[in-house]
């Protein structure tokens, strides 16, 4: 690696990431020492500006994708399901409960309250602020007496026949990784957390917080936090791990319970697809809640934009610490990302050794823009600028910008072991470029926007990468078209197991432009094939191509096996 990786946090934390980070040798940002672009890695709780993403470097990564609020805001989640239910049908997205956006939709609450037979008795609704966290503001009721509220709400209908564990109600916390939206590849993490309310469940005191509620936040300040608890124990955490000791007793179907969760993930995500911008240098870790009822259905209770990193428990510290070591292996930090430390080495280089010969003074490395090119250009910039609103570059853009080094382009390697890896494409390039030559060519081509007047002259490959600050810029690059296998990403890393795509199928549909139809379609079909155990009739030709190009694990089980063989022995044994 040409430098050390640097890490920048968002207010100094959180203290988790930092840890991990250090520990595998990185160094965090300081800004008395470093100049303000030089880092690989920003990650910070809240959103990032678009600006943050549009002045994006080929070596830097941020922690969240842009405009994922779709599923993370509680109201915009509803409107996304509600519409993929009009679009793909209700018993598909049958998996969130009958939920009404307060104020504006209070007259459909209260025809749907009014309708509902013996609602004093039985019927119970929560209600949850739509952009507030941690448990706060929740409150439950029977009677629309009850209802008060000062913000905007959503208002649920309260799931009453939770799974209870020795008469405790619970949820999963499921660690979700984005690591691309366009192709959408998913990750799902083996190891969660079961979060227990620290009091029995009872209907009769819907007040009772530390009965309903399975926030860490307030039941680490309940009476009964530290005493032992049953099956529970003391605390109100489990490992994903323990529960799926717990299930082994409970002669269910395990692997459709996870495939089960694993379409809510899936499905919750296609809601959002077409609608997030392209930005390959982003990952996202979402935090999926989940609820099982007593007959062991999984329903969604709301999506986490920024899950909890805050260590409570020696369970958070055994499954958050290998939750972000695995995240950053996820991320697949390669030789390009090392080029940050010799681009800015070069620079200072150059300001030295050509300081005489400059007529004007070389600006740092953040402040890319050349005023003469822009005067130039402006007109063009303008035309573009009123044609187009969209304030992140497009995919033509960063694709070039990463060139040979995008994340994107993988091929398949050692499979039969299981395992894939990512492997540089390298386009419009001599097959036999050494990394020295990679790595003097970023770093002339970022020097390479002075102005014309000095009397150095970068050669004509230092050009190569685009001014990235403007709004939209058209580039007549000829889009390759690598065969399928190339795009294939690893199927695990550490903890991470992939869950879409899961075949050769969804893998073509999300290649361009995801075919959502498609993608559903495929996930019905496995899902029936999980709860069947049966698999489809192919013929062995169809069979051993899949096998050579694509395959999954199934998540969920302990020690996860490939889709193919599990299927396959399913199918022997019946």
């Amino acid at each position: 690696m040409a430098a050390s990786l640097v890490f920048r946090l968002h207010d100094r934390g959180p203290q988790l990431v930092r840890e991990v980070l250090l520990e595998r040798g990185w160094k965090e940002y300081d800004k008395r020492k470093r100049e303000d672009r030089d880092w690989n890695l920003y990650w910070r709780g809240s959103e990032f500006h678009s600006s943050e993403y549009h002045s994006l470097l080929p070596w830097q990564r941020l922690n969240h994708h842009p405009k994922t609020a779709g599923i993370t805001r509680k109201d915009s989640l509803v409107r996304n399901l509600r519409r993929m239910k009009a679009t793909f049908g209700s018993a598909l997205y049958n998996f969130s409960p009958t939920t009404f956006i307060l104020p504006n939709e209070y007259t459909s609450f209260l025809a749907e309250y009014k309708l509902l037979p013996n609602r004093e008795q039985s019927v119970c609704w929560i209600c949850k602020p739509v952009d507030l966290s941690r448990g706060r503001g929740i409150f439950l009721f029977r009677d629309m007496k009850d209802l008060v509220y000062n913000c905007s709400v959503v208002v649920q209908r309260y799931i009453s026949n939770p799974l209870l564990i020795s008469g405790y109600k619970f949820d999963l916390r499921i660690y979700v990784c984005v690591k691309s939206f366009h192709p959408l590849t998913v990750y799902i993490h083996q190891e969660a957390l079961v979060r227990f309310a620290t009091e029995k469940y009872n209907l009769s005191s819907l007040s009772n917080v530390f009965a309903h509620l399975t926030n860490t936040s307030i039941n680490k300040f309940g009476p009964f936090y530290k005493t032992q608890k049953g099956q529970v124990g003391s605390g109100c955490k489990w490992t994903m791990s323990k529960f799926r000791y717990f299930l082994q007793n409970q002669n269910i179907n395990e692997p459709f319970l996870w495939q089960r969760i694993n379409n809510i993930v899936t499905l919750t995500l296609l809601s959002i697809t077409g609608s997030v911008p392209n930005c390959p240098n982003c990952v996202e870790l979402f935090g999926f809640d989940i609820l099982i009822d007593s007959k062991f259905k999984p329903w969604l209770l709301e999506v986490n934009h920024n899950p909890s990193l805050a260590l409570d428990c020696r369970t958070d510290l055994s499954v958050k610490k290998g939750l972000i070591s695995d995240l950053v292996d996820l991320m697949d930090y390669t030789a390009v990302d090392g080029l940050r430390g010799k681009t800015y080495q070069t620079q200072r280089n150059v300001q030295t050794s050509f300081n005489a010969n400059i007529s004007t003074p070389v600006p740092s490395l953040p402040k890319l823009k050349d005023h003469n090119f822009q005067q130039k250009n402006k007109k063009s910039l303008k035309m573009h600028h009123e044609k187009t609103k969209r304030h992140l570059p497009p995919v033509e853009t960063l694709h070039w910008i990463l060139g040979s080094y995008s994340k994107m382009n993988v091929v398949k390697t050692g499979f039969s072991s299981g395992q894939m890896k990512y492997t540089p494409q390298v386009t419009n390039r001599d097959d036999a470029e050494t990394q020295d030559e990679m790595e003097n060519e970023v770093s002339s081509s970022v020097l390479g926007t002075q102005g014309r007047r000095s009397t150095f002259r970068p050669s004509t490959d230092s050009w190569r990468l685009p001014d990235i600050y403007r709004k939209r810029r058209r580039f007549h690059v000829q889009e390759a078209k690598p065969p399928i296998g190339q795009h294939v990403p690893p199927i695990r890393a550490g903890g991470f197991i992939r869950t879409f795509p899961f075949n050769p199928a969804t893998l073509k549909a999300s290649l361009v432009k995801l075919d959502v139809l498609v993608a559903i379609q495929e996930l019905q079909k496995l899902t029936a094939r999980v709860a069947s155990g049966r698999r489809e009739e192919t013929t062995g030709e169809e069979e051993e191509e899949d096998e050579d190009c694509f395959d999954s694990l199934l998540w969920g089980p302990e020690d996860p096996p490939l889709l193919s063989q599990w299927l396959n022995t399913k199918t022997k044994n019946t």
